[in-house]
């Protein structure tokens, strides 16, 4: 076996770990999801939630399996909430988030033109995890969204992109492993701590004007690493360690944007700052 290939390998098994986790997503889950309320292009925002919620999956992720914990959570607390599916490479069905970053924005930019124009809201708010918390960033930067978006909350975002524990650290003394992960997968390029996606990314400040920014973060993160990379600086920013919120919290990359309720408590007192109610241990049963 060639020597980059043992990195590669390590590599791949750690960002895929998503893809394990994840059960594909079947043509029935799809066409189930406005009947659990989210995907509901008929529906109109409240006067108490006035925004509709864009959800926006990680890496290796769809619109509907990301989904099935927090969609349901926010519907039913009466938020109008639509997902998306970005970064689809060609013949590869379900497992998203693949593509080159910056094109994957562009999606999200005509997704969140599409959301407003049906619910006639002005604004939206953004609530993604991994990379769906770090990419709408290029689009509010870059793309014009900080006009129609109100607030960006991030679920274990790669915002400084990741080491994943230093392995990619390895990658320049094995010629041609760079040059086959940007090609295979650009967007897990993009995405390595120093690429040039993330230098221009964060060049000159993590934040625009006008865009609230939340990031939820565990101590326990093995793909985003590490965890405090995550955090955002900058004006209107709100870093949260979901283990101060709840000590005994062990969710990891995944748990955390699949089924912790505590980390979904705290994502609806960021859409909702004003009827914010603390997150402690007992939000899980909330």
């Amino acid at each position: 076996m060639l020597p980059w290939k043992r990195v590669l390998r390590p590599l791949a098994a750690l960002l895929l770990t998503a893809a394990v986790a994840l059960v594909p997503a079947t043509a029935a889950q799809a066409a189930d999801a406005p009947s659990r309320g989210w995907n509901n292009w008929s529906c109109k925002p409240s006067a108490a939630h006035p925004r509709p919620v864009v959800l926006v999956h990680g890496t290796f992720g769809n619109s509907v399996d990301n989904w099935l914990g927090l969609a349901p959570y926010l519907t039913k607390r009466d938020y109008c909430v639509f997902s998306l599916d970005y970064g689809q490479l060609p013949g590869v069905p379900f497992f998203h988030g693949l593509g080159p970053i910056d094109k994957s924005a562009e999606q999200l930019d005509a997704f969140v033109d599409r959301v407003l124009a049906a619910t006639g809201a002005a604004e939206a708010d953004l609530v993604g995890h991994s990379q769906g918390g770090m990419m709408p960033r290029y689009y509010l930067k870059f793309l014009g969204g900080a006009a129609e978006v109100n607030a960006l909350v991030g679920i274990a975002p790669d915002n400084h992109g990741t080491t994943l524990s230093g392995l990619t650290r390895l990658l320049p003394y094995f010629p041609g492993a760079e040059d086959l992960l940007s090609t295979a997968t650009p967007a897990l390029a993009d995405q390595i701590a120093g690429s040039a996606f993330l230098t221009k990314l964060n060049q000159g400040g993590d934040t625009v004007p006008g865009v609230r920014y939340t990031v939820i973060a565990t101590k326990y993160d093995q793909v985003v690493t590490p965890y405090r990379s995550q955090y955002l600086d900058g004006p209107g920013v709100r870093n949260v360690l979901l283990q101060d919120l709840c000590p005994v919290d062990l969710s990891e990359h995944l748990a955390i944007g699949l089924f912790d309720r505590i980390a979904f408590h705290e994502v609806a007192n960021a859409l909702d700052p004003a009827r914010a109610r603390p997150s402690t241990c007992a939000s899980a049963f909330s």
